[in-house]
């Protein structure tokens, strides 16, 4: 692989954007990609997806939404979902993103703070297998190396 080998996955959650920023700058992100399949939050607008791409975008940071193939909230369940070929699909559109980021890191965005409450766990899984290190964002100071659960 080219790019980077470390990808970084954050949960907007009921962060104040400022906070959110901060996270951003500090683990130099570059790229955000963004998988949630619905990008909107009526509490927190400024997460929406137009509101974000131009907050971003003002800080030099890259947007991309990646929600209609990655996204949750899958019927049958997210893991069914992973054998579709619209997740293969997304799932190389999200390798080449990380292979391409020659400054700075990417960072998978979902809504759910907690990784292992998200679907951000199943991409995460995939992205080892590829020798990709995954890093969870908690919170400015917490942060969380992806490991594949055995059973």
């Amino acid at each position: 692989m080219n790019g980077n080998t470390k990808v970084y996955t954050l949960g907007h959650s009921n962060r104040p954007l400022n906070e959110f920023i901060n996270i951003l700058l500090k683990y130099k992100i570059s790229v955000v990609v963004d998988v949630r399949r619905f990008p909107t939050s009526r509490r927190y607008p400024y997460f929406s997806r137009e509101s974000l791409e131009k907050v971003l975008s003002s800080l030099g940071i890259k947007y991309v939404w990646l929600g209609d193939l990655l996204g949750g909230f899958r019927s049958g369940g997210y893991e069914s979902y992973m054998k579709t070929e619209g997740f293969r699909r997304g799932f190389e559109e999200l390798i080449k993103i990380i292979k391409e980021c020659n400054q700075g890191y990417v960072a998978i965005l979902c809504r759910e703070r907690l990784w292992f409450k998200c679907h951000r766990r199943f991409i995460s899984n995939e992205l080892i297998k590829c020798g990709i290190e995954v890093i969870h964002i908690i919170d400015q100071d917490r942060i969380y190396k992806h490991k594949i659960k055995t059973a």
